[in-house]
């Protein structure tokens, strides 16, 4: 069956949005659609139904599709955990870490991973859109790629290419791509898109004109920025958008520098009635917050050791006498106790690192990673909520006797005795708007009657009429192949 690739001229050209859009889009009007991203690289993580991991992004993109995420949409995944390497995720499961000048030898040992993947979606759907990685023009990255152009010749997929005008220079960004771009990659090419535009499209006729006459290229469309695109599941740690909403209850998430599936704090921003902050680097804890979040990391103890060089770890010690709540989710849950052991060096250098010390608990890591979705029973409310668990590193002491939920006859997580000091490994608690309204209830803030899971929804047929006002999908569709 068909398939259609979204390529950028860069990053952060708005790639992922299009791709749900088009999906929802095109769901709509009865296709049987799926998501595809041959290669990424995000620390923001979702489990699948198949008991695998892919990028969040193919997560939201495989809902817009009415679908649940399996790992043949995003077959290779990159997790960085520091600034030369990445955990390399294969068709769901742990493959191998690699320094990134090693990563091209590996690149094609996977190809024909990707392709299986690519091939079984294909099989089974009407339509697949795929969604590149970074940009075609990085040339000096072509020799065995199989994020771009490299897996679009594989596979024979056409090519739509986007560029992004809010950023400026958009002719340049599209007439500069056709310019460095492999004669044969370049055949792939049906036409392009102008994404985020601000103000009337009509204002960039001529330019449009111009970019058609110099590439040859047809043109698929302008479209507007997506003001409501804060509302969705962002993969990048860069694109997280919080509302601020002076005089509402605060509550503030510590902006770790390898921060791992931040999605948990989105039900928190699209509350109406909360304010919710990611300190950035330097900043200090604000004393009017009710509830710190210490959210999950990559890479633990380097963002333990992150953490404490911003100060923060004096802080939260702050935060406390005065009142506050903390709660530790997932690498956070493991900074929060006494201390961090990794006898393998499976995070970097093994031994054993002091953690912050506010839960009477240590972690050891472990090499097995725990991947599964669960159900769990809140202690404290005795509500049950879904969520999903994905880390290394198995947590014991004697605050664990006090557990945050329990996954049918096992505690999980811990409480400190004072009953201010939450920890648990469990992601996606907050997506439960009874849960969300109970637990924060409990600690004095007052949630609103959000309902997170129609927001998105809703937020996702409204990107579709987008897609549907500015692309020329009826086009796009023909020359799918």
């Amino acid at each position: 069956m068909p398939a259609l690739m979204v390529q950028g001229t860069g990053s952060n050209v708005g790639k992922s949005l299009l791709v749900a859009g088009m999906c929802r889009a095109l769901y709509k009007r009865g296709y049987k659609i799926a998501p595809f991203k041959p290669q990424n690289m995000s620390n923001n993580a979702a489990v699948t139904s198949d008991g695998g991991e892919i990028g969040r992004a193919q997560a939201l993109q495989a809902q817009a599709c009415g679908l649940s995420p399996i790992c043949d949409m995003n077959p290779v995944l990159l997790k960085p955990e520091s600034e030369t390497g990445s955990q390399v995720i294969v068709q769901g499961k742990r493959f191998a870490t690699s320094k990134a000048r090693d990563y091209a030898g590996l690149k094609p040992k996977l190809l024909p991973y990707v392709l299986e993947s690519f091939e079984r979606l294909k099989s089974n759907h009407d339509l697949v859109v795929v969604e590149g990685a970074g940009s075609p023009a990085e040339i000096n990255l072509r020799a065995g790629d199989i994020a771009n152009m490299g897996f679009a010749r594989a596979g024979n997929v056409p090519v739509l290419l986007t560029g992004d005008i809010d950023r400026g220079g958009v002719i340049a960004q599209l007439v500069g791509t056709k310019a460095v771009l492999d004669p044969e990659d370049e055949k792939q090419i049906i036409g392009f898109l102008v994404n985020k535009f601000r103000g009337d499209p009509k204002l960039f006729d001529d330019g449009y004109k111009m970019i058609e006459q110099k590439t040859g290229w047809s043109g698929f469309g302008v479209v507007p920025y997506f003001s409501d695109a804060w509302k969705l599941p962002a993969e990048d740690a860069l694109d997280i958008s919080t509302p601020q909403r002076l005089g509402k209850p605060h509550i503030v998430c510590l902006g770790l520098s390898r921060i791992a599936n931040f999605d948990d704090l989105d039900p928190l921003s699209n509350d109406p009635d909360l304010r919710v902050t990611i300190l950035k680097a330097g900043q200090t804890i604000p004393v009017d917050a009710s509830l710190v979040i210490i959210p999950g990391s990559k890479s633990t103890t380097g963002d333990l050791n992150y953490l404490r060089q911003q100060g923060w770890d004096i802080d939260l010690m702050a935060h406390h006498r005065r009142g506050g709540y903390i709660l530790g989710i997932c690498g956070g849950y493991q900074m929060l106790g006494a201390s961090i052991d990794d006898p393998e060096g499976i995070e970097g250098a093994n031994g054993a690192t002091e953690g912050l010390g506010l839960l009477k608990t240590k972690t050891v890591m472990k090499p097995k990673k725990a991947l599964t979705e669960v159900v769990a029973r809140h202690q404290d409310t005795g509500l049950n909520f879904s969520g999903y668990e994905i880390h290394i590193g198995q947590t014991s002491g004697p605050d664990c006797a006090r557990p945050f939920a329990c996954i049918g006859d096992v505690n999980e997580g811990a409480i400190s005795e004072d009953g201010r000091i939450f920890g648990s490994y469990l992601h996606g608690m907050f997506s439960d708007d009874e849960f969300r309204r109970s637990f924060l209830g409990q600690l004095g803030i007052a949630a609103s009657q959000l309902s997170y899971a129609e927001s998105v929804e809703r937020t996702l047929d409204d990107l579709a009429k987008h897609i549907e006002l500015y692309v020329d999908l009826d086009h796009l569709v023909t020359c799918a192949r």
